[in-house]
């Protein structure tokens, strides 16, 4: 369960890393990378707290059935 953890926020960085670098280096206007910075976040924050919520589903239903026990 910890490793699960550890793979999406290293995913996360990763992905904000890897976004980053690539609009920062691609042949458009500073409003235009900024923008799609912002987005490229914005989808992540997304994925995170997706990944997240399953993750906190997952573990409700897991005590649930602990606790019947």
């Amino acid at each position: 369960m910890r490793k699960f953890g550890s793979f999406i926020l290293g995913a996360a960085i990763g992905g904000l890393i890897g976004s980053a670098l690539a609009l920062l280096f691609a042949p458009v206007s500073g409003g235009l990378v900024r923008e799609r910075i912002r987005n490229a976040t914005s989808n992540i924050q997304n994925d995170v707290k997706s990944a997240a919520e399953q993750k906190s589903l997952e573990l409700r239903q897991q005590l649930e059935a602990l606790q019947k026990k």
